[in-house]
């Protein structure tokens, strides 16, 4: 069976040196219960987010700690919102220590982001909310799993603390076939190493993850001089920078002339956005909305013809109360659950109404 070893690091951009500001990310990866788990988080940059280096810490310590103890739950449950929204409500509930400790105001001045991946034999599950990346790395070439979350502003981004963060939270299940590695990392390595226009992730990632071969104490000592060199080191007003791998034993590696350094621009139709698809399709919902309670306003009324109510030969006053009765009680399970599915229906709709609703309100 393939093992995963895990490695992560984080280092103090420029700008924050400069500045005298702590360093706002943060990185860990545990190998524990069988699981290995790594998870960066990158806090908020501004004024407003006083304590963004704690809120990113005690994210990565409650993903950690949840995805080790509780793998299994998490990777067979269904119900993805349901999955979502734990994880939040998880972070959360630590962070709320936080607001107690230091007197805050408000969850906000905690804000981050969550990059995560998790591994137990060949199972995988990769997390992600906000800007960052997640990278797979196989025998044929590197390839983005999920991708930077910008807002309407390409420096803008979303947080866990956010009331309608499990709706920004992207969760993947897979498994490590074909897998040699994945790397993780908040933007400040991620606008060094992938062109979002043309999904290119430059080719230094995957000899960055194969430094874990060494094991991770090497690995984490290389990775540093990395990206204290070309991340950390390109510019004076570089961001701080964090990265985490996890490297899957016994796996070919990519060849190096498989790689490319340049790819061009995705071809994109700008006048298809989803706000007019939404504007499209939400007078429809709203007369569908009407058409089917209407629907449910009226009565339904039995035909004559209907062959289990109605008979021809009436053989007495008994017979003709038994019909009544029937019918009584046909009428009854037709309400009963034409209701039912009325309700299931109007739910559907009034959560995709929801839905829209909330976009607007985020936008």
């Amino acid at each position: 069976m393939k093992t995963a070893r895990v490695a992560a690091v984080t280092l103090m951009g420029n700008k924050h040196m400069q500045r005298g500001v702590p360093c706002e990310d943060s990185s860990l990866a545990l190998e524990r219960n069988n699981v290995s788990v790594v998870v960066v988080s990158d806090g908020a940059g501004g004024k407003e987010y006083t304590h963004a280096r704690y809120g990113s810490k005690i994210t990565c310590e409650t993903v950690a700690q949840l995805l080790t103890d509780h793998f299994d739950a998490i990777y067979y449950e269904n119900r993805e919102a349901a999955v979502k929204n734990l994880i939040i409500a998880a972070i959360h509930t630590n962070m709320a220590a936080a607001i107690e400790k230091f007197k805050l105001d408000s969850l906000e001045r905690l804000s981050c982001t969550l990059v995560f991946c998790a591994v137990k034999d060949r199972r995988i599950i990769c997390g992600h909310i906000g800007d960052g990346l997640i990278v797979r790395v196989s025998s044929s070439g590197l390839s983005p799993i999920t991708m930077p979350q910008n807002g309407e502003r390409a420096s803008s981004t979303y947080f866990v603390t956010a009331s309608h963060a499990a709706d920004y939270l992207r969760f993947v299940k897979m498994t490590t076939d074909d897998i040699h590695g994945i790397a993780i990392m908040t933007d400040g390595v991620q606008d060094l190493v992938y062109d979002e226009n043309s999904g290119l992730v430059r080719p230094v990632i995957a000899k960055m993850v194969d430094t874990l071969k060494g094991g991770r104490e090497t690995c984490e000592k290389e990775l540093n001089l990395i990206l204290e060199k070309y991340v950390v080191g390109a510019s004076n007003v570089s961001d701080d920078a964090s990265f985490g791998i996890m490297l899957l034993s016994e796996t070919a590696s990519p060849a190096p002339d498989k790689l490319s350094n340049a790819a061009d621009a995705f071809p994109r139709n700008t006048k298809d956005s989803f706000k007019d698809l939404q504007m499209e399709w939400l007078p429809k919902v709203k007369s569908a909305k009407n058409v089917i309670i209407n629907a449910g306003a009226g009565k339904f009324v039995l035909e004559k013809t209907d062959p289990e109510i109605n008979c021809e030969n009436k053989k007495d006053d008994h017979q003709s109360k038994k019909t009544e009765d029937k019918i009584g009680e046909i009428e009854e399970k037709r309400k009963v659950g034409d209701g039912f599915v009325l309700g299931i229906i109007i739910g559907i709709l009034i959560s995709a109404l929801l839905v829209f609703l909330l976009y607007f309100v985020l936008s």
